[in-house]
């Protein structure tokens, strides 16, 4: 093998093992829902005082009182892992155990260095879509 096949190969390696680590950073497991074949979200999918994360939308919906619905980015602002889970009033990455408010987005425990981005929703009776 020419030294120019072997970079080649050994670049090509390198590509590979980078794709497989950055696919395992975004973590599909724990909490890691997706809406129906429609895409629609209803307001009852998602539990006062909680909620629940949209990997497949990159989307984090919450409702921290009675009928009050906020959306957040589910990507993690220390090292970009897709946030899995809602529980007891935070939304956490697994990755590295930070922790945002349900309320605001902003960061509650972790390394993260800034909240999640906020996302505009739009609630029309029993659903919900990004506006």
């Amino acid at each position: 093998m020419n030294n120019a096949t072997r970079r080649t190969v050994l670049v090509g390696t390198a590509g590979v093992g980078a794709a497989a680590f950055l696919a395992g950073c975004g973590n599909s497991g724990g909490g890691g829902n997706s809406a129906g074949a429609s895409g629609e979200i209803k307001t009852s999918d998602i539990p006062v005082g909680g909620g629940k994360v949209f990997e497949d939308q990159g989307l984090v919906i919450t409702q921290p009182t009675a009928g009050s619905f906020k959306g957040f980015s589910a990507t993690c602002t220390h090292q970009g892992c897709t946030v899995a889970t809602v529980t007891d009033g935070t939304i956490n990455c697994p990755c590295h155990g930070s922790k945002y408010s349900i309320e605001d987005g902003s960061v509650k425990g972790g390394p993260a260095p800034r909240g999640l981005a906020a996302k505009n929703l739009k609630v029309e009776g029993d659903s919900i879509t990004l506006a």
